[in-house]
């Protein structure tokens, strides 16, 4: 006799898993205006950025040796929703809180009502109909329910891909070998290796010695065994204490998903090694010795969950290669890019000493990522985002980071909701060069970046307006707000020639006439406009994330908004007599903000005056669009 007692669901998509890709698929497909489910199995969301892990989220702008970025030539930094998360997150959580963050996820699903919230709560089983998914089972232990969830399309966003294994989708394991694919950084001879995980800690200073005693079970390490990690991290800030070593990496050579638990046993007597090394120095140490002087250092924290980097990658309709990313494929489908560096890692980890823990090969220009690649080769219904996607294991070391997983997750979202709309199987879009038009273009409109797709919607109305300013900048004029465009992408290591569209996309103000400064659009038709969508400057040059590492996050700007960003503005309509105040905003942080307007008579004229900037001296807009 069972506990458990049962629900029937029935909503348009199911997405399943609540990482960064899970989230971003769950709150973009909401968005869109289709009913959502999002199960996710543990009690936060985040994945691998959750305060059970603490994995700053990192992506297409790099980190380390290969940063790609440079102030209005190469912004490479990830729109649409992760922006809005890392931009809430610098100014709500200054104090770099993990559980700040898992809050701020929480709130955002939270509040989108479209969107069904089931946290503990882990896909066990799926009913197929043919070659169909027609429903998933779900439970949640702590509460005894089980969940029969009904949906239209189902997206993996689990990682390990638990929904589609159960689903009978095909995947991939391991490394494939050179020939397979045609692969330079391929093993001559594929294999069941994959890349290790990683549990991550915290420590901090106190006003004392702090003494350590490591467990007899932790791992013991000589000098030797660390030369190459912690004695010196190529391309990485000097070892501190306040935050772990993602090189203390292990399991790659077992099975990640079956294996698990052995591998978080080793991984804390590892992370336990690691320290003991750090605070009493390597064994046969003198008493007292502290090379690293760590002497008033202490443990805060350190993880029981491996941050997992690889198990299963499910086969799409594409398979994603490494010269898809080199080259910088042109894809009619693409609904993200990528960016970061093909991202090799031993699989031995930490147990290969003489092996540099990861070598890094840049690819040269931003990528697309193609929807085919999230589409399941053999379930009709079924999508993946994140991690567990269609790609080589050289391919996948560059999209498998978490900032790229969750554009990826944006692009599925949005593309399972328009295919729910039209009543349209994920294969039937893309090969509907007019619905991925409009995914792409939706796509747009929600400040994602697509390399080489612009803005071409026929019903914004900005841009049939003749454009002008209080001011404007040599090669930042008035009219950049309607380029098509929000960023710059031509500069080194953008976008690659003939996709990459040189030039400011964006108005900036001249600073020798002050604030407020002000956009105006005319037309010579009248029109009533229902929305206002504004696309502000926030820096996408830099990094933005949340980082526990103090070097790390000394590079950004964080704790307060970014200096580039409109601050106060207000956006006016003349009515033919005398101007109107639609909308005032003081405080602005964010880098879109859409107004939803109620106008009883049509308007020729519209203008938006900022009259705050929250850093520079004058005023920047990026787009913007008139519905």
């Amino acid at each position: 006799m069972t506990m458990l007692a049962e629900h029937v669901f029935h909503s348009e998509i199911l997405v399943a898993g609540g990482g960064m890709a899970g989230c971003c698929a769950a709150i973009a497909a909401a968005r869109a205006g289709a009913t959502v489910i999002l199960c996710q199995d543990r009690s936060v969301l985040g994945g691998n950025a959750s305060s059970e892990i603490r994995m700053h989220i990192v992506g297409a702008n790099g980190t380390g040796r290969f940063d790609r970025g440079a102030e209005l030539e190469t912004e490479a930094r990830e729109g649409g929703i992760i922006e809005e998360l890392r931009l809430e997150n610098c100014v709500r959580n200054p104090q770099r809180s993990a559980s700040m963050f898992d809050l701020i996820l929480y709130e955002k699903c939270q509040a989108e009502p479209n969107l069904t919230l089931l946290l503990n709560t882990c896909v066990t089983a799926v009913k197929l109909n043919g070659d169909e998914i027609e429903q998933a089972i779900a439970e949640r232990q702590s509460t005894e329910d089980r969940f029969t969830i009904h949906a239209e399309i189902f997206i993996d966003c689990t990682g390990d891909g638990r929904l589609a294994a159960e689903a009978g989708a095909l995947f991939m394991e391991g490394r494939e070998g050179k020939q397979q694919f045609n692969e330079t950084l391929a093993p001559e001879v594929a294999d069941n290796h994959r890349l290790g995980s990683t549990i991550l800690m915290q420590a901090r200073r106190h006003e004392r010695p702090m003494p350590f005693t490591a467990p007899e079970w932790a791992r013991k390490f000589d000098k030797h065994e660390l030369k190459l990690r912690l004695y010196a991290t190529p391309g990485e800030e000097e070892p501190t204490h306040e935050y772990g070593y993602w090189w203390a990496e292990w399991g790659g050579v077992l099975d990640t998903i079956k294996q698990n638990e052995a591998i978080r046993d080793e991984l804390l007597a590892i992370v336990l090694g690691i320290w003991d090394h750090v605070k009493n120095g390597p064994p046969g140490t003198p008493a007292g010795a502290d090379p690293f002087s760590a002497s008033h250092w202490a443990l805060d924290w350190f993880g029981f969950l491996p941050g997992k980097r690889e198990s299963r990658r499910f086969i799409g309709l594409h398979v994603l290669t490494e010269q898809d990313l080199l080259s910088s494929r042109d894809f009619p489908d693409a609904i993200a890019y990528g960016g970061w560096s093909l991202d090799l890692h031993p699989p031995e980890g930490i147990d290969a000493p003489t092996l540099e823990p990861c070598t890094q090969h840049p690819v040269p220009y931003l990528y697309n990522v193609p929807l085919a690649a999230c589409v399941s080769a053999n379930r009709s219904n079924l999508m993946f985002a994140g991690r567990n996607i269609s790609a080589t294991h050289v391919a996948f070391s560059s999209t498998r980071v978490m900032a790229t997983c969750a554009v990826i997750g944006q692009g599925v979202g949005t593309a399972a909701a328009i295919a729910v709309q039209q009543k349209l199987k994920p294969a039937e879009v893309i090969s509907s060069a007019a619905v991925m038009s409009q995914i792409q273009q939706r796509l747009l409109r929600d400040d994602a970046y697509l390399v080489g797709v612009v803005n071409q919607d026929e019903f914004d109305l900005a841009r049939v307006a003749r454009i002008s300013a209080s001011s404007e900048q040599q090669g930042y004029a008035a009219i950049n707000v309607i380029s098509g465009q929000t960023r710059s992408v031509h500069g080194a290591a953008g976008a690659p020639e003939g996709r990459a569209f040189s030039g400011g996309h964006r108005w900036m103000s001249d600073p020798a006439n002050g604030l407020p400064a002000t956009l105006l659009l005319e037309w010579e038709t009248p029109i009533r406009p229902r929305e206002i969508q504004l696309i502000f400057d926030t820096g996408l040059h830099r990094h933005l994330t949340l980082s526990h590492h103090d070097g790390y996050t000394s590079r950004m700007i964080w704790g307060e908004p970014q200096p580039e960003t409109v601050r106060d503005y207000s956006i006016d309509v003349f009515d033919g007599s005398e101007w109107k105040t639609l909308n005032t905003v003081v405080g602005n942080f964010q880098r879109r903000r859409v107004h939803r307007v109620e106008l009883g008579n049509s308007v020729s004229q519209l203008r938006v005056v900022v009259t705050g900037m929250n850093g520079v001296d004058h005023a920047r807009i990026c787009e913007i669009r008139v519905y």
